[in-house]
């Protein structure tokens, strides 16, 4: 069955294990198009470093009045139950996370057909994914692949719908969710990459060669 069929949830967070996740993006993306998507600020739980608000645009006197993120726990354990994560780089954003929760509830084990798992992972990785399929882009960079596909006008028009006014450009979360939305949604334009499955994609996007080839041999039986 194919990837394209299957739910999957794109995340960015803004924020680090000190300061705590300040704001999240999630986009959902279903047939190969964003058909969902949801952010917001949280107050920050340690120190915000001088030169992380020169990157995010985030400090603590404008997060105060915001519920912490710990807060959405119910939010995203049950992202986890209808469908895998998927982020840009994963391994910053599943440190992120289980930093709070070091895991979900049961869920289905998305690279496993019919099995449960405990765990965030495995996730959806536009990066990889793309470092893969088109090896001669110069840069994986989610700024530089969005305009070396040409995707710069769509994530423009995503975010003039869904983003706030004062959070509609690169590094605050729902922008750069949009942008590996779309990224990710792109690849359903291809027949022979829409035609890959959930198990395929998570395969692909482990760099871990035993764990890759432990879920490539589940996909063969």
């Amino acid at each position: 069955m194919s990837w394209t069929t299957q739910p999957i949830f794109f995340v960015d967070f803004e924020g680090s294990r000190t300061s705590g996740i300040l704001e999240f993006g999630v986009v959902e993306i279903v047939g190969g198009k964003i058909v969902g998507a949801h952010t917001r600020l949280c107050c920050s739980t340690g120190r915000i470093r001088a030169e992380d608000t020169a990157v995010h645009g985030l400090d603590e006197a404008t997060l105060t009045k915001h519920a912490p993120f710990s807060d959405e726990w119910e939010y995203f354990a049950g992202l986890r139950e209808r469908g895998p994560l998927a982020a840009h780089y994963a391994g910053v954003e599943n440190g992120l996370i289980k930093s709070v929760w070091p895991y979900p509830r049961k869920s289905p084990d998305f690279a496993r057909a019919g099995e449960s798992a405990i765990e965030w992972g495995p996730w959806i990785d536009s990066a990889r994914l793309y470092a893969q399929f088109y090896p001669q882009l110069e840069s994986g960079r989610l700024e530089s692949l969005v305009a070396a596909c040409g995707l710069q006008p769509a994530l423009d028009e995503a975010a003039r719908i869904h983003c706030p006014s004062h959070r509609c450009g690169y590094h605050a979360a729902l922008y750069d969710a949009l942008a590996g939305g779309l990224l990710l949604a792109s690849l359903a334009r291809e027949p022979r990459l829409a035609g890959l499955s959930v198990m395929q994609l998570l395969a692909l996007s482990t760099l871990d060669a035993e764990k890759r080839d432990a879920l490539q041999q589940r996909q063969l039986f």
